[in-house]
């Protein structure tokens, strides 16, 4: 069940669907409302398929990519396969992550969660500390 207050943030995408795939660092899934799935894939085709690592990153990125809708009743119907990829049991978290949304099994974001804590400062200032990030009052 999509919580009530996230749904009425992807209301303007829900008529367009969404894709839903294996995350590439983590044991969760990400959700792309249609139009984020387009524009990657418009970066994705211009790949050369000519080489050999480009192609075996395409077939493994988009392996398991299954499209999916929210239904009537806000609910979204994940596939089992991709279920065993992320170890989802019985709770989980829907986490925002800029343009896609993170579905994780509760237990598994808790713990990734609490395992990047201790570098997070470190990894706050190399990502985002470079002087020429170009941002007004971000701190």
């Amino acid at each position: 069940m999509v919580p009530s207050a996230l749904k009425k943030q992807l209301m303007p995408m829900l008529q367009e669907g969404f894709v839903i795939k294996r995350a590439v660092f983590q044991h969760c899934l990400e959700l792309y409302p249609m139009e984020e799935w387009n524009k990657l894939m418009q970066r994705m085709n211009k790949l050369n398929r000519f080489k050999k690592k480009n192609n075996d990153f395409i077939r493994r990125f988009t392996a398991g990519v299954k499209t999916v809708e929210v239904d009537g009743n806000g609910r979204l119907l994940i596939p089992k396969d991709l279920i065993g990829f992320a170890g989802i049991t019985k709770e989980i978290v829907l986490s925002s992550a800029i343009n896609i949304v993170e579905i994780w099994d509760k237990d598994k974001y808790e713990e990734a969660i609490e395992a990047a804590s201790d570098d997070f400062a470190d990894l706050a200032e190399e990502v985002m500390g470079n002087d020429d990030f170009d941002v007004d009052g971000v701190s």
